[in-house]
């Protein structure tokens, strides 16, 4: 399986402006540049994104883990933060990600909650993927 999405940048980095499109719809020419990745403003940036994959793919793992468990979520509620850090000689680079779960979950006790949440925030593919620390503060509702 095979997923793109595309980008297309016109100007130099601190004037200019950029769109990213994915094939899905999720993405329709939304406008990223250098204000929206090193300030605040408007559009979206790379590491937002990234952010937004770690959390989804970690949701989607979760439950996973719970089916196989026996157990069904009501609700997993996940919000990941990557950090974007200028560390010298590399430059630019996401040291970590930390990911953020309110999860309602019938049915289970902390500990194996615990466990459950532990092995899918390992073995989701964009935690794969990341060369960074990867931290979670699990909870149950």
């Amino acid at each position: 399986m095979k997923r793109s999405a595309s980008a297309v940048w016109k100007g130099s980095l601190k004037a200019g402006v950029g769109t990213l499109t994915a094939p899905g719809g999720a993405l329709s020419n939304t406008e990223y540049s250098f204000g929206s990745r090193f300030a605040s403003g408007a559009g979206t940036n790379p590491e937002e994104l990234i952010a937004a994959a770690h959390a989804g793919c970690f949701a989607m793992a979760l439950s996973g883990a719970l089916g196989e468990a026996g157990f069904t979520p009501e609700r997993l509620d996940a919000t990941a933060e990557v950090n974007f850090d200028n560390v010298p000689p590399k430059g630019w680079t996401i040291t970590a990600s930390h990911l953020a779960l309110q999860a309602k979950v019938p049915g289970i006790d902390a500990a194996t909650f615990a466990e459950i949440a532990a092995k899918a925030k390992a073995n989701c593919p964009i935690s794969r993927a990341l060369n960074a620390t990867i931290t979670l503060d699990a909870k149950l509702a």
